[in-house]
């Protein structure tokens, strides 16, 4: 009986080293081919189940990660950030008077959210202080694209947002405009939408109809008008005190900037996510400080410590390895309800990014983030197999002149033998 019971026991064993053989020729021969030649490529898929690594192929090199930067963001909202998001601290000296200073919170007014915390609260004092300079971080991360200062996917980061910082545009049957504040000063030009470089000068297409987000400059007296013009209070901006205000105000749940951040890949809020968590370590805001804290504390045990300078991975000063990627969404995991923590993830064929990619037979399979800039595409996150097995993967193609979809081809054959072979 024990004999029997060791030879079953050696032949799994056996069964599953070969499934792992098979799995590792198989891929190691896709990415070997000349599609792959004159690109940088790597690969680590882990089964979290039996704690193994089935493939690693450059999975410990440094790769530019592009929005997949936005895990790390992720795991930092996740660790650091209650189950709302702390909007901001007041004061109210009496019933006339209030001091408002920001935490970073980007969803007062913002297109997608529309929320209206701080704006309930102050709109019926007379004196609304707002204290805009608790903020270490410029309007930009080092290493953006200074071109992209129109582009909707690179508002500025500030301690108090509005309106996403961006005026949303459209015309449809009729030219829409906020904040209503630029209706009045938006001009329509034959061929041209955005904005002037070193001004609030905003420009829309003739004929076009399409809804666009054109980046403000975010400058306190901008927040000064914006908020005078649907308040009855008169705003003035004042100096950061000694300390901040004593009270704490929320606003929506944490967990639906998380979701909206990750499904659409928004750049903003992720910046802002960082800010937000500097808040509950540090009484200055500073991205910095929230991740140098992620790395010194919870990510200490990093095989590879990353070069992470943003939270959006719009710079390419980011340096990631697919095996931190792999690690941390592990850790994520291991830590979080799975319902809760795959919800967060774009899914494929169904929602997100990879809406038009990697979809199921019957069922989603890939639930993942991608990562885009020029002459590179990335996906992290996890693959479900028809057994049932979940693997956590980071796939990464660094500096190919292959278009993106190419791409994406091969990316998905591979999924599709993991699915239906492990």
């Amino acid at each position: 009986m024990v004999f029997r019971i060791f030879c079953c026991g050696l032949l799994a064993i056996l069964l599953t080293n070969c499934k792992t053989a098979k799995l590792n020729r198989t891929l190691s021969s896709s990415l070997e081919s000349s599609f792959y030649s004159e690109q940088f490529t790597g690969l680590y898929i882990y089964d979290i189940a039996k704690d193994k690594v089935l493939l690693n192929h450059n999975g410990n090199k440094y790769f530019t990660p592009a929005s997949n930067t936005k895990i790390f963001t992720l795991y930092t909202g996740l660790t650091l950030l209650p189950d709302s998001i702390p909007s901001f601290y007041y004061e109210s000296p009496n019933d006339s008077t209030i001091t408002i200073q920001g935490n970073g919170d980007p969803t007062l007014f913002h297109p997608y959210f529309k929320d209206s915390t701080a704006y309930n609260l102050v709109k019926d004092y007379k004196h609304v202080n707002l204290v805009l300079d608790n903020i270490e971080d410029r309007r930009y991360a080092p290493g953006w694209a200074w071109e992209d200062f129109d582009s909707y996917f690179s508002p500025e980061r500030s301690a108090l947002p509005i309106y996403g910082n961006v005026v949303t545009v459209s015309n449809e049957n009729s030219l829409k405009v906020a904040p209503g504040y630029f209706k009045e000063h938006m001009k329509i030009a034959d061929d041209f939408y955005g904005r002037k470089e070193f001004e609030n000068t905003f420009y829309y297409k003739k004929g076009r109809t399409k809804e666009t987000e054109i980046p403000m400059i975010m400058k306190p007296s901008l927040v000064k008008v914006l908020l005078e013009d649907v308040i009855e209070g008169e705003v003035t901006i004042v100096k950061q005190g000694p300390s901040k205000p004593s009270e704490l105000q929320y606003s929506i749940p944490s967990d639906s900037l998380y979701r909206r951040m990750m499904e659409v890949s928004d750049n903003f809020l992720a910046e802002q996510i960082l800010i937000l968590a500097s808040s509950t370590i540090s009484d200055t805001l500073s991205s910095d400080k929230a991740r140098d804290y992620m790395l010194k504390n919870e990510l200490k045990d990093l095989k590879q410590v990353p070069r992470w300078v943003d939270g959006s991975g719009l710079s390419r000063y980011n340096l990631f390895s697919p095996a931190s990627f792999v690690q941390v969404l592990s850790r994520m995991y291991q830590e979080i309800d799975r319902d809760r923590l795959l919800q967060f993830f774009p899914v494929g064929g169904e929602f997100g990014t990879i809406e038009n990619w990697y979809a199921g037979k019957d069922k989603p399979y890939v639930y993942a983030k991608t990562g885009s800039l020029g002459n590179n595409h990335n996906l992290s996150g996890f693959l479900i197999t028809d057994s049932g097995k979940v693997l956590v993967f980071s796939f990464m193609n660094n500096h190919y002149k292959h278009s993106n979809n190419a791409i994406k081809e091969r990316m998905e054959t591979m999924f599709e033998w993991l699915r239906d072979n492990y």
